[in-house]
């Protein structure tokens, strides 16, 4: 009698994300089959939620290897590596063709909402055996509950739809969970599709990350339009400097210029910062928002218009109840990862290589992948998700040396924790931007690059 051939791993993914496809990309590649189950009607729905927004990495670092070999076999041509996309260039010249012409197609379930994760006949207490049993994933999809079952789990659903709310305790402010039209959260498209319900209206923004500051920048630009505009910047601490980042310093130049962007506008007094503003209250007030930090709402507020709650993710836990986990109590994070990427003690940048090992769970094929693997961590890169599920899906495939040899340089990221500039920038620094501050001859030079450039025998920066 012929020796039975033993059927592929099934991998069940979930989120068609960048780093959910990529994930899918290596099971195909290692012969073995995956499952994407997608909770929006397209892959990568949650990008399309922020496609209006430049990305701080260009190509070169967006697209994974294994990926790239999938769109290269339907003759796809790689964008230009140094170019920055937008979320909407990401979609549609590389996730959408990665979705729809490759073989992944056939291998992604839209509108495909998981609602329970668990061990086909275990719950949660019962142990004997339990590694050898398959997963069930549950989902929704509009026909009524459906089940699969998976050898292992990918989870890649990410966390932009479930942000951190206003309050600054991490429980909503007192009021917030009242139907307030006026309150978005995350990255709203302020000069496009939403113009409309920003120009002319006073808007605060509370967050002091890079969403946050990328916010109020393109809404001072709103104001250059629609000069009634009011750009308000509500943030928790009281240095606004931290915001700024390292600037030149960071290697990624588009994330260092929106930092120096940002401070030249505050020190232009183009945004109204209000520090030491940690929101407990929110409330209505004639129709508009009275934000309010304090015991009560007597203390000390702000009445705006529109409020823009900027202040980061978390992951959504409660689809894994009989998944046995164990995660850092603050980062939310596995435990390996987590003194990797705490904002508390983490400094960008210097996040060590890590893969299957520091990602794995105490339920046996169970992986945190992508931007949820990093918890309630602010300092996730894309390049980092792709390296994760190369090892990842190594190990899956039994392939423990591949797992183990975690390859991963990432670009410092300039100031994200400690201590930031000791001194504020100047308005005269500030209007000089990048060229490092005003020039000591301005007769003959507009900043001090300049002096320095032309010095040199070069074209200066400022013509």
């Amino acid at each position: 009698m012929p020796d039975l051939i033993s059927k592929p791993k099934t991998v069940a993914i979930l989120g068609a994300g960048p780093v959910g496809l990529a994930a899918a990309a290596h099971v195909l590649e290692r012969g073995l089959e995956p499952i994407v189950l997608e909770a929006g009607p397209q892959a990568a729905h949650a990008v399309r939620q922020w496609d209006h927004v430049r990305m701080f990495s260009p190509w070169e670092y967006n697209i994974d290897k294994a990926a790239g070999r999938l769109l290269q076999a339907i003759g796809w041509n790689a964008p230009a590596g140094g170019e920055y996309p937008t979320g909407e260039e990401l979609v549609e010249r590389y996730l959408e063709p990665l979705a729809t012409r490759t073989p992944l197609k056939d291998r992604i379930r839209i509108s495909s909402r998981v609602t329970a994760v668990g061990r086909a006949g275990f719950d949660k207490m019962k142990s004997n055996g339990r590694a050898s049993e398959p997963f069930t994933i549950r989902y929704q999809n509009g026909r009524g509950p459906e089940q699969i079952e998976a050898d292992a789990v990918i989870d890649a659903s990410g966390t932009w739809f479930s942000p951190n709310p206003a309050g600054a305790a991490g429980l909503p402010a007192i009021g917030e969970e009242a139907d307030h039209p006026q309150i978005a959260y995350g990255m709203p498209d302020v000069l496009g599709r939403e113009r409309a319900r920003y120009a002319g209206k006073t808007v605060a923004v509370l967050g002091a990350g890079h969403s946050a500051i990328g916010t109020l920048i393109d809404l001072v630009r709103l104001k250059e339009e629609a000069p009634a505009t009011e750009v308000v910047w509500l943030l928790r601490g009281d240095t606004p400097e931290k915001a700024f980042g390292g600037g030149a310093n960071d290697k990624l130049a588009a994330r260092g210029a929106l930092g120096a962007a940002f401070a030249a506008l505050v020190a232009a007094g183009k945004i109204r910062a209000e520090a030491g503003f940690k929101v407990s209250h929110i409330g209505n007030d004639g129709g508009r928002l009275r934000v309010a930090t304090g015991k009560a709402q007597c203390c000390r507020s702000v009445i705006v218009d529109e409020l823009v709650v900027a202040t980061g993710f978390r992951p959504q836990l409660d689809f894994l109840r009989e998944v046995r986990l164990s995660l850092d109590p603050a980062v939310e994070s596995p435990i390996a990862l987590a003194p990797l990427i705490d904002p508390n003690i983490h400094s960008c940048g210097t996040v060590r290589p890590h893969g299957a090992r520091e990602l794995a769970q105490p339920e046996a094929g169970f992986y945190f992948a992508g931007m949820k693997s990093y918890g309630r961590a602010p300092t996730f890169l894309m390049m980092t998700g792709y390296e994760q599920v190369r090892s990842i899906v190594a190990e899956i495939a039994g392939d423990h040396e591949a797992a183990a040899r975690v390859e991963l340089v990432l670009p410092e990221t300039g100031v994200c924790s400690g201590p930031g500039p000791t001194v504020a920038l100047t308005e005269a620094e500030a209007a000089a931007g990048c060229c490092g501050g005003p020039a000591p001859e301005p007769a003959s030079a507009c900043c001090v690059a300049d002096v320095k450039a032309k010095a040199q025998g070069k074209q200066g920066c400022c013509g």
